[in-house]
């Protein structure tokens, strides 16, 4: 079983462009301990989303092996991955995601749903995730209601509902004004010290400086791996 809790083994992979293969990862082998906040820093096209992708088991590597907690993920069936996914990740990304014809509890109680919580429960856990986010007065307002801050503290919310060991957040600042995005990032510090583990992809390096430690890929490879005195 290889050390760490979440490891990329000489992880490679390939998108197909019209005739050419293009490589996004190029055998990149790197290990993130429980508990730890990374920011996977790189310019677009570098490659960062595709390794949160994988670490997600949203993708599978051409080559190499991802592991989570000892367990590599191309071992796993469509089943056991959906679970990884409900159960182990929670996912924030930069276009939020969120069911427009529902209301804030309810996009938050749609992975409640699919862990087979029961009915009566999802509200009151739904309930809790908001609050944590600071959104206890709009759980009944819909996305197009709310400011794009709160529309990506909802997303969050939804991403701890199940209460993952790892959030995986995907440019989550993106769509945000300067401020929205301080709270943001502010909040994954809060998350992190509750012992989440969080990783979170972003182009800026003013903002990865939020994260105790760096990882920074450029052409699909790692060019920096740096802890920061946070």
């Amino acid at each position: 079983m290889p050390n760490g809790f979440i490891k990329a083994l000489a992880v490679t992979k390939f998108y197909e462009m019209g005739y050419s293969r293009l490589s996004a990862l190029d055998r990149i082998t790197t290990t993130i301990n429980k508990g730890e906040f990374i920011a996977i820093l790189g310019p677009s096209g570098s490659g960062k989303s595709t390794l949160m992708n994988l670490i997600g088991g949203l993708d599978l590597p051409e080559q190499g092996k991802i592991f989570v907690k000892g367990q590599d993920l191309s071992k796993l069936c469509d089943k056991e991955m959906s679970l990884y996914r409900n159960k182990t990740v929670g996912f924030v990304f930069q276009s939020f995601n969120l069911d427009n014809s529902l209301t804030a509890i309810e996009n938050v109680m749609l992975p409640l749903m699919y862990a087979g919580v029961s009915r009566s429960k999802r509200a009151d856990i739904a309930y809790e995730a908001l609050s944590n986010v600071g959104l206890s007065d709009r759980v009944k307002h819909r996305p197009s209601e709310l400011s794009g801050g709160q529309r990506q503290r909802v997303s969050i919310a939804r991403a701890i509902v199940n209460q993952p060991e790892i959030i995986l957040a995907d440019e989550p600042t993106g769509n945000l004004d300067t401020q929205s995005g301080e709270m943001v990032l502010n909040l994954l510090q809060e998350l992190n010290k509750k012992g989440y583990t969080i990783i979170m992809v972003t182009h800026n390096p003013l903002q990865a400086n939020y994260a105790n430690r760096v990882i920074e890929i450029c052409d699909g490879k790692i060019v920096r791996d740096e802890c920061l005195n946070n």
